[in-house]
């Protein structure tokens, strides 16, 4: 069965960097548009960022926008979102997410992916 895993969260500091990675396991991605959403506590969870089937097209959330970056390898059925400037409302569990059949500004809606991960926590504290 294809899961999807990340990996690279943590505690930083305001104004620092992560790189989160999604690895896909038991199955091929390659086809799939790719999102990361997050979810603060007592918060729903919201669009973070999503890369297209070729890699070729971004989208991103306008408080993330500049700061962070999406990527993929589908070679490597990876995809990493790395963050930089980092703020303390960043803070959340951050969750990678694979949609088979979406395309253009659907990527931002949660309700068309078909696979998640379990999420990783990133915490920005000083």
């Amino acid at each position: 069965q294809a899961q999807l895993v990340e990996s690279g969260g943590g505690l930083v500091q305001p104004g620092d960097s992560l790189r989160l990675s999604c690895a896909a396991s038991g199955g091929s991605f390659s086809n799939h548009a790719m999102g990361w959403f997050r979810q603060a506590p007592g918060k729903a969870r919201e669009f973070v960022a999503a890369i297209n089937w070729s890699g070729l097209v971004t989208y991103y959330a306008d408080s993330v926008k500049g700061r962070f970056t999406i990527s993929r390898d589908k070679s490597k059925s990876t995809v990493h979102l790395q963050m930089n400037s980092l703020k303390p409302e960043d803070t959340a569990v951050y969750y990678c997410a694979a949609d088979r059949w979406g395309a253009g500004i659907s990527l931002m809606k949660d309700s068309g992916y078909d696979y998640w991960g379990q999420g990783t926590q990133v915490t920005v504290s000083s």
